[in-house]
């Protein structure tokens, strides 16, 4: 996905495109995108296309066959023309604050549980990630979050690479997952120095101390060895 803009360059808020497809009067592939698209547990960006004196509110974005879709509030857009895109780069910012955290509260539980992450759904919210776990109780998942916020707190810089996939899913946290059946023969590494190192396309801050506080929401039994922890961004 060459054209995926968000896949070095998180913090764009504004790019130039021209619309190279449209399906339905309302569905737009553009030739390069800065949205997000819904996927890996982060929701898809939200903004506007605008062209001349014309927007264009975004209601989706999502990825299909390896193209970047964009669903549009009404139709009007034609193929070859020059837009401006803009992020909502407040829900955005929000939600890459969460993504780090989440990466952060990984970390910390595996390494002192050696529970794996079985999944996750960010939210502006709240969020939560689920894990292998047998069981847990407050207490300790409260001295998970205290101790990822001291992590938060160092201000340790986030940075992205990119290596063969073979070598990038050694990397992985993820229980169950199998990368052999994606066609990119690189994957995307969010490495978050000295704490969490694994593959990711999704959106994040350049350094941890842009997440403010974490802030313990609750946690469920999901049965054997599936636990849930529901946590906030506090500041």
């Amino acid at each position: 996905m060459e054209n995926a803009l968000y896949l070095k360059d998180c913090y764009l808020k504004k790019f130039n495109a021209k619309v190279v497809s449209i399906k339905d009067g309302k569905y737009i592939l553009l030739d390069k995108s800065a949205f997000y698209p819904v996927g890996g547990g982060q929701p898809h960006d939200e903004g506007k296309i605008v062209c001349k004196d014309s927007e264009y509110k975004i209601v989706f974005v999502g990825k299909f066959n390896g193209e970047i879709s964009h669903e549009v509030d009404h139709e009007g857009l034609k193929v070859g023309d020059e837009v401006v895109c803009f992020i909502d780069w407040e829900r955005r910012y929000r939600l890459m604050r969460m993504h780090t955290a989440a990466h952060i509260l990984d970390s910390v539980i595996h390494k002192e549980s050696g529970a794996l992450f079985t999944g996750n759904q960010l939210g502006l919210d709240k969020s939560r990630l689920d894990f292998s776990l047998e069981d847990f109780d407050r207490d300790r998942m409260a001295k998970y979050i205290e101790d990822a916020n001291e992590l938060v707190k160092k201000g340790i810089e986030v940075n992205i690479s990119f290596m063969p996939k073979e070598e990038a899913q050694k990397f992985s946290m993820l229980k169950d997952w199998d990368y052999s059946d994606m066609k990119e023969d690189e994957l995307r590494i969010i490495e978050i120095d000295g704490i969490d190192k694994q593959p990711c396309g999704g959106c994040h801050i350049k350094n941890t101390s842009e997440i403010g506080k974490i802030g313990l929401v609750g946690l469920e039994n999901k049965g054997k060895g599936r636990k849930r922890l529901y946590f906030t961004l506090l500041d």
